[in-house]
């Protein structure tokens, strides 16, 4: 199976997705490419595939990419054989991606399973923006600009967790993936 996990940035999909992923150890996360710098303690092919935007457009004009999205002057995206290499071996896969990517994914993907993380309310999305310590107020403030249209968006998808406290995201989040695995999915409710 195919999860797809997207939300606003600083949402706190990294954070869920890393709890998930020792909760349910079949899972595998798709390592995505991207074309912004890695951040401090960032790892080139474990965090992301680290390339160069002629590197990122050589590999999207070649159709090796299964979705891609531009996302605060950045480009984002899912290699097409991170994806197909793990689902042929029978593994089912997580993919963390952007709003666009997963509309996409929806599209050439359609039995993929996607969730939407959202924040408790959008002051919520700020304070978390800045904490990490890892944006320049510029940024911070393009990235909260596409969160607002990101959020319209929530209705857009099977299922919606909300983290507010991060025990009962990950429970909430690990009922909806094991549901879905064993072919019973839970209510779509928040």
């Amino acid at each position: 199976m195919v999860f797809v996990i997207t939300g606003p940035s600083g949402v706190g999909k990294g954070t869920l997705i890393r709890a998930l992923l020792q909760q349910v150890p079949e899972l595998e996360l798709s390592v995505s490419a991207t074309t912004r710098h890695a951040r401090p303690g960032e790892t080139q092919g474990v965090h992301y595939h680290f390339l160069a935007d002629e590197e990122f457009q050589r590999r999207f004009d070649a159709g090796e990419f299964v979705e891609s999205a531009g996302y605060s002057g950045r480009r984002y995206g899912t290699l097409r054989s991170e994806l197909e290499d793990r689902v042929q071996a029978g593994r089912s896969v997580v993919l963390e991606i952007e709003l666009q990517g997963a509309r996409q994914v929806r599209e050439t993907v359609p039995d993929a399973v996607q969730i939407f993380i959202a924040p408790p309310t959008p002051d919520t999305l700020r304070l978390r923006l800045v904490g990490r310590g890892t944006d320049s107020s510029d940024d911070i403030e393009r990235r909260l600009g596409v969160a607002e249209s990101e959020l319209a968006a929530r209705d857009e998808f099977a299922y919606v967790v909300v983290n507010d406290r991060l025990e009962e995201a990950v429970a909430r989040l690990v009922e909806i993936v094991r549901g879905e695995m064993t072919g019973r999915p839970v209510p779509s409710t928040e």
